[in-house]
């Protein structure tokens, strides 16, 4: 076998997965796709985010939290072994509201969260003065907002960087422009055929291809449902600091620039931007933030998240393909941390690796 484990996706979700494998001792082959095909890691909004993941499923709520509370240790591993700066800032976010109504509705539910997780879950609520204090530049629309204190941000490219440096450095290979046609098992593992003629084999095998996994994960056995949603960016000029933590709505990133978005259409395979919802997303940022009213706007972009039917994660081990392994989510930045440190244990059926029955393909 030419590896112990290939990693079909090239993204934030494998190359976190290949780094955790290689830094365990296993040979590890990633095999990436090319530019063409559809990324989600080249266009995410860059948050490590807690609040609202979970609220009516505890157990995404609490494996979410473990991975944001693993998130310092391993920005700062990466940090160190790469020399990448990946600009971490992990000191609360904010989901924030223009009415009191959809707060004091939001709080509820993170009250019922709160009391299913016993208690343990960080967030204090900030009336429209309160938010003010911290954040200046808010607007007089907003009502107010929720704090939640384990969120932050991050840069998603420097992470991505970051990963495909750590793994390679560790002994891992990375091939890229690769376009993968089919997956079937082989005598003791697993064989990759390529578009271009290549075969490529491996004891087992982890679908971490996005888009992609909807494609290949029936050839192993896997449902695989997964469908796109649409999301689009703003990016403006470079701004001094005024914006103190981030939201889902706008973040000011560490070079100055705001960056504008969550929007959510079901629009199939299109990722192309549009003007009616960059006006909408922009109507909102000013809204939230005035002082973003005369900012000039300096890019634009569509990319598509990767959505399961209930928005959680999937990790499934094939039925029919023992050795074969589907690992794929809407949070990959968020999960980025746990995807390395701790998912690796499961790969392996190690003693003591978590007990993910929950997040199989069986809830569907």
């Amino acid at each position: 076998m030419e590896a112990d484990f290939i990693v079909v996706g090239g993204g934030v979700v494998g190359l976190s997965v290949a780094t955790g494998l290689i830094r365990r001792g296993h040979r590890v082959l990633v095999l990436d796709g090319d530019d063409g095909d559809y990324r989600a890691s080249r266009g995410n909004f860059g948050l490590v985010w807690v609040q609202s993941k979970g609220l009516t499923a505890p157990d995404y709520a609490r494996w979410t939290r473990r991975s944001a509370a693993l998130w310092r240790g391993f920005a700062e591993g990466l940090e160190a072994e790469t020399g990448e700066s990946l600009s971490l800032a992990q000191d609360g976010g904010y989901d924030i509201h223009f009415d009191e109504q959809t707060l004091a509705e939001t709080v509820a539910k993170y009250e019922d969260l709160k009391a299913e997780l016993g208690g343990d879950y960080p967030f204090e609520v900030l009336r429209a003065n309160e938010l003010k204090t911290y954040e200046p530049s808010i607007g007089p629309a907003v009502a107010g907002a929720i704090l939640h204190h384990e969120d932050g941000q991050v840069n998603p490219l420097r992470l991505l960087k970051a990963l495909a440096s750590a793994f390679t450095r560790n002994g891992g290979t990375l091939k890229t422009a690769v376009r993968v046609a089919g997956i079937e098992p082989a005598s003791g593992g697993f064989r990759v055929n390529t578009a271009d003629g290549a075969t490529h084999t491996a004891g087992r095998v982890v679908l971490a291809a996005g888009l992609g996994s909807a494609v290949l994960g029936p050839q192993l056995g896997f449902k695989a449902p997964l469908k796109p949603l649409r999301g689009q960016n703003l990016i403006t000029e470079k701004l001094p600091r005024f914006m103190n933590r981030p939201s889902v709505i706008a973040r000011q990133v560490d070079e100055g620039g705001v960056q504008i978005g969550d929007s959510k259409e079901p629009v199939g395979y299109d990722d192309r931007e549009t003007l009616q919802t960059i006006a909408a997303i922009a109507a909102r940022a000013v809204k939230t933030y005035p002082v973003l009213a005369k900012v000039k706007l300096v890019r634009s972009w569509g990319a598509l998240r990767v959505m399961t039917p209930d928005g959680l994660p999937l990790y499934q081990q094939s039925a029919s393909a023992p050795g074969a392994y589907l690992v794929t989510c809407h949070s990959g930045i968020t999960l980025a941390a746990i995807h390395a440190e701790v998912l690796p244990q499961w790969l392996e059926g190690a003693p003591d690796a978590p007990d993910l029955e929950v997040f199989s393909e069986d809830r569907f």
